[in-house]
């Protein structure tokens, strides 16, 4: 086993990940503690998270960058719905405005994470790219690790795998400098990936690409530009065309949901007729109309209608059918149908893992999170000093992001009035809190999946992970930190003990 190098610091807080969720959380450290000292740890060469990562044709948002960015950074540029690239540069803008690359170390993997209860503090066990190993201490440790499995995505073991003469790519591992033109292309999938690939490849020289899905999604086309935002950026100064058109898209977004989720059946309706007007002739229900209500799994975002203009001019086509197998020149298909292919795309989703797969213990005992409870959207329940970010599903991400962020400063913060060096969501044993569903009623596959990895969600806050945004931002800024769940180990009893 590689030696591992000795500690020779400890930080106030630790940032697993400088994807949106850590770098978020880093901009709220560096305004409202400024006295900390903090590091953020990515396991990558660069920034970005998901955005570094994923580099398949087309890339793009599924949710608009009003609300995708951070509250404290206006969006500037004129596409609302943005692609992959412009993301990025979004991300190393902020990475320079507020002075972040100092505080980063790249090549980083977290191993394990042991909290010592005598000490008040974590201990980390960090690998770099050379297989060397050093420990970090932290009082406090943040996740933003992201949702999902780096290194495995999600493989639904399709047979005869082996004898297609082709290509196979998983959208999480896009080789550099694919050339797709001229290539009969089949996009395995009904979700954001596919319904963003297939438009892309298909005008981008591929001879056709056929979506083969086994339940169609509901999709639901917008502008790429939002107009509103761009008036109002004419006559407005920036941050606050920005703040009202953040508003706006989360208020609409709010009252949208909550309207699809009070009338399915008129939803329904609605979003099926406009897709049948963006298809005219080529609007088939079976590839369509989806088994299940709007909202029970995301909606996909069709910006631009891109994906039905593709389709109408013959350079795309959708299938719905069961796989049997693969062969040699493409799909067989239970139907007793044949797509050939000279490319097989499998965006058949991803693999759930949570803490960033890091083994995380408390005094040498394995945290199953499994077995916990969710504690303000962040903390786990009988863990201390720790958080992390699982973003909203129906909604952006990064509204959780901001919202977490302002929670565990406002922490830090009472327990430097307190002198703490500790604050642990308390859930007794004999509590016996009943259980509710944590992805709320979502059907989507790959949360199906990892639903048994989750921890457990209460009816009613604290104990939850909330999918009300509006609610959540009330609740987070304003309910007291010293709520007689949170309990506080002050530095002195460290000393007496």
């Amino acid at each position: 086993m590689n030696a591992i190098a000795p500690i020779d610091e400890c930080l106030d807080m630790i940032i697993v990940g400088a994807g949106i969720s850590g770098i978020g959380m880093a901009v709220h450290m560096q305004r409202d503690c400024p006295d900390k000292r903090f590091a953020i740890l990515e396991r990558r060469d660069q920034i970005g998270g998901t955005w570094d990562l994923f580099r398949y044709p087309g890339i793009r948002s599924d949710s608009d960058m009003h609300t995708l960015g951070f509250s404290f950074a206006p969006w500037k540029h004129e596409k609302s719905i943005a692609d992959g690239p412009a993301i990025l540069d979004y991300l190393n803008d902020i990475a320079d405005q507020y002075d972040l690359r100092r505080r980063m170390r790249f090549g980083q993997k977290v191993i394990s994470a042991d909290w010592d209860s005598k000490t008040a503090r974590w201990t980390l066990i960090c690998e770099q790219d050379d297989g060397s190993r050093q420990q970090l201490q932290a009082r406090f440790l943040f996740l933003g690790s992201g949702y999902y499995d780096y290194d495995e995505p999600y493989d639904a073991q399709f047979k005869g795998r082996d004898t297609f003469k082709g290509e196979i790519i998983h959208p999480q591992f896009w080789p550099k400098d694919f050339d797709h033109r001229g290539k009969k292309v089949v996009v395995i999938g009904s979700g954001a990936t596919a319904v963003t690939i297939v438009p892309s490849m298909a005008r981008s020289g591929a001879a056709h690409v056929t979506q083969l899905q086994r339940t169609p999604t509901y999709m639901v086309s917008r502008p790429a530009r939002d107009a509103i935002a761009n008036g109002l950026r004419k006559v407005l100064p920036e941050k606050l065309a920005y703040a009202i058109t953040r508003f706006k898209n989360i208020t609409l977004q709010d009252l949208m949901f909550k309207r699809v989720r009070k009338n399915p059946e008129k939803a329904r309706d609605f979003i099926l007729g406009e897709t049948e007007k963006n298809l005219g002739a080529n609007y088939n229900a079976v590839d369509f109309v989806p088994p299940y209500n709007p909202w029970e799994q995301r909606l996909c975002l069709v910006p631009d209608a891109d994906f039905f203009t593709a389709i109408n001019e013959g350079k795309a086509s959708v299938v719905t059918d069961h796989i049997d197998s693969f062969d040699a020149t493409g799909i067989k298909l239970k139907s007793g149908k044949h797509l050939d292919a000279d490319v097989i795309v499998t965006a058949t989703g991803l693999r759930l893992a949570v803490a960033g797969k890091i083994a995380v213990s408390v005094d040498g005992k394995p945290v199953d999170f499994g077995k916990t409870f969710y504690y303000r959207n962040c903390m786990f329940s009988n863990v201390p000093n720790l958080a992390a970010v699982f973003g909203y599903i129906n909604a952006s991400w990064t509204l959780r992001v901001d919202i977490i962020g302002e929670f565990i400063t406002r922490l830090l913060r009472q327990m430097d009035a307190y002198d703490a060096v500790a604050a642990t969501p308390v859930l007794p044993a004999d509590a016996n809190l009943p259980e509710d569903d944590v992805f709320s009623d979502f059907s989507s596959g790959y949360l199906e999946r990892g639903k048994d990895l989750m921890p457990k969600n209460a009816p009613a806050l604290p104990w939850r992970l909330n999918q009300d945004y509006r609610k959540d931002r009330v609740d987070m800024r304003q309910a007291p930190i010293d709520d007689g769940v949170l309990q506080f180990t002050l530095a002195r009893e460290l000393v007496e003990g």
